[in-house]
């Protein structure tokens, strides 16, 4: 059975840092691009960022390219986000996201998701 798990939201003021982690599991994700998509209230879930197991395929979402940084642990099977100069704008449910393709784009294609974590700044 097919498991992203997120950890690591929770509540931050303007500014701030915050590191979520995805611990994959059940099957192997070496053809699979890992990734984020995030969720406010009212809004559709976006693209964040994704990349490869590789650290290749590496993209980001404008709106936080020069803030956010994603990265793997191949050995512990987990995507991070790290967050930093966080903006009340950020808030939102984050999902980590795999799907078999170079690179993840939208999610309608996405194979497989998490579960979500909460993430809220505060101004």
């Amino acid at each position: 059975q097919v498991q992203l798990v997120e950890s690591g939201g929770g509540l931050v003021q303007a500014g701030g840092s915050l590191r979520l982690s995805c611990a994959a599991s059940g099957r192997t994700f070496s053809s699979y691009a890992m990734g984020w998509f995030r969720q406010a209230p009212g809004k559709e879930r976006e693209f964040v960022a994704t990349l490869r197991w590789s650290g290749a395929n590496t993209y980001y979402a404008d709106s936080v390219k020069g803030r956010f940084t994603i990265s793997t642990d191949n050995a512990k099977n987990t995507v991070y986000l790290q967050m930093n100069s966080l903006k009340p704008e950020d808030t939102a449910v984050y999902y980590c996201a795999a799907e078999r393709t170079l690179r993840l784009r939208k999610t309608a294609t996405v194979d497989y998701w998490g579960q979500g974590t909460q993430v809220t700044v505060s101004s």
